[in-house]
């Protein structure tokens, strides 16, 4: 989909379809139309509410074959994330109907760099389906190939917004199309082999470690979550350095779990909906993304991306509930469940990152199931150890529409994790399982400003939104592209 700013009054725009945001509380359209969107109102056709959509064919002095209503809801607490939904609901509304070329006007209050970035993100994100793998897509031959911004002047502030929107969206999509992978496909080295191309591809610097290098590091808990698995394990570091000399000390590391498959090991998972558990390597999908993006918008900051890929598989070989593991850190951790791994793996990945020059640290991880139960899915959980680090993530989660909400890190907490026969246990037990998961992780961070991110909620969808689609979200790519750039 081509995505272009355009200086052509609305009016006099051609295409198959003139978009116009429309209101509960301002029937916006109406100089352009001699008053039809006002008779949409007044028959109740149309009411401005939120996500409500309606499309009139020739409509009057238009040089649009249609004119299609997109509400707003609320004008006065219209944001950009309302506009970035607008942009998904706009392509997948029309998309399969047959249109091929859309335009939009921009101006007043809509018109900002905020307002076309989050358009042009929604309008990508709204473009994904997970049906790569399907031989016979719906609707193969549909595609939207134009999305014109009209635009009363082009300014190299639009010009770049239109750029930074299109980088991010497009590094959201990767990470939803590795999340989409099936487990027989994307195998731990397969996620390895797809970061190194992209990093590439886009000038990351690119280290992948294996099994023999992890076991010489000490990484005993990632390598007791790969003992089950045929699959070997990959320990993925992606580097990106800013053109100019850097002002600060600061270098960031994103960190992201990336177990391509889990049954839960021993500690066998139900059945039911098991098939999703490709999806637990949405943390290392979203840090790659990210990378993907900051690499383009150039951040003045260094970031590290760190994800260790395994496969957390039931096999003969496979570690037991009772086994003790030796961690990167030197710390002794008793494994009391087996389905208690991305902490494992993200403990022996954190401690690499404080180790290896990186001052801040923030991972996302789908976690526990605990936080599902806490927040829905509405919400990722944040835990950290240092609350301005934790401002910026939750400033950069809300300037990008990814809703987070802090949770209590008491010392108290840790309690829960004692064990009579190694340093810590991996689990608290049933009560605050999102907490003490991340208590367990405070303890490898090596005293760094660190940020935990349970994603478990909202990394997957399993009904379809009218402006994205059924399937992973690429949660919290957004978030951790603003968080570089605005360092």
């Amino acid at each position: 989909m081509e995505l272009i700013l355009s200086r052509t009054p609305a009016a006099a725009i051609e295409a198959d379809a003139l978009l116009v945001i429309s209101f509960t509380d301002e029937r916006a359209g109406n100089d352009l139309t001699e008053g039809l969107v006002s008779e949409l109102y007044d028959r109740g056709e149309f009411t401005g509410k939120a996500l409500e959509t309606a499309i009139v064919h020739r409509p009057g002095p238009l040089r649009a074959a249609r004119l299609v209503l997109l509400g707003g809801g609320d004008k006065a607490k219209f944001g950009p994330n309302d506009m970035r939904k607008l942009g998904g609901l706009a392509v997948r509304t029309l998309k399969p109907k047959g249109f091929k070329n859309i335009a939009i006007a921009l101006s007043g209050e809509l018109l900002s760099v905020k307002m076309v970035e989050a358009l042009v993100e929604g309008a990508i994100l709204g473009d994904f389906e997970p049906d790569q793998l399907k031989t016979d897509k719906k609707n193969a031959d549909k595609k939207i190939e134009q999305f014109r911004i009209s635009v009363p002047d082009e300014t190299v502030e639009l010009v770049n917004a239109l750029r930074s929107g299109r980088a991010i969206g497009e590094a959201q999509n990767f990470a939803r199309t590795l999340v989409n992978q099936p487990g027989n496909l994307l195998t731990p080295l397969k996620l390895a082999a797809e970061a190194k191309t992209m990093a590439e591809e886009f000038g990351l610097g690119c280290e992948i470690l294996d099994e023999a290098q992890m076991r010489q590091l000490g990484m005993g808990a990632l390598l007791g979550v790969s003992m089950g698995s045929a699959e070997p394990p990959a320990f993925v570091i992606l580097r990106y350095t800013p053109p100019s000399p850097p002002t600060t000390e600061d270098h960031l590391a994103i960190v992201g779990k990336g177990v391509t498959f889990d049954t839960g090991g021993i500690s066998i998972k139900p059945s039911d909906g098991m098939e999703k558990m490709k999806y637990d390597m949405g943390g290392a999908a979203a840090v790659f993304g990210a990378m993907r993006a900051i690499a383009q918008l150039k951040p003045a900051i260094p970031v590290t991306a760190i994800a260790p890929c395994v496969e957390n598989m039931p096999g003969s070989k496979a570690q037991r509930p009772g086994d003790i593991v030796t961690t990167y850190q030197g710390k002794t951790v008793e494994v009391l469940n087996t389905d208690a791994e991305g902490r494992l793996i993200l403990a022996d990945a954190l401690t690499y990152a404080a180790r290896h020059g990186c001052t801040h640290l923030v991972n996302a991880a789908t976690l526990t199931g605990a936080i599902a139960v806490a927040l829905g899915h509405l919400y990722s959980g944040v835990f950290s150890n240092n609350e301005e680090l934790q401002a910026k993530v939750l400033s950069a989660s809300k300037l990008e529409g990814e809703r987070m909400w802090p949770f209590p890190m008491d010392e108290d907490y840790k309690e829960y994790l004692k064990s009579a026969f190694a340093d810590i246990g991996n689990i608290g037990g049933r009560w605050g399982g999102s907490i003490t998961a991340a208590k367990f992780l405070e303890e490898f961070v090596e005293n760094k400003p660190w940020v935990h991110l349970d994603i478990a909620g909202v990394a997957w969808l399993d009904d379809g939104k009218p402006f994205l689609a059924k399937g992973p979200t690429g949660t919290p790519v957004r978030t951790f592209v603003r968080l570089a750039l605005n360092w």
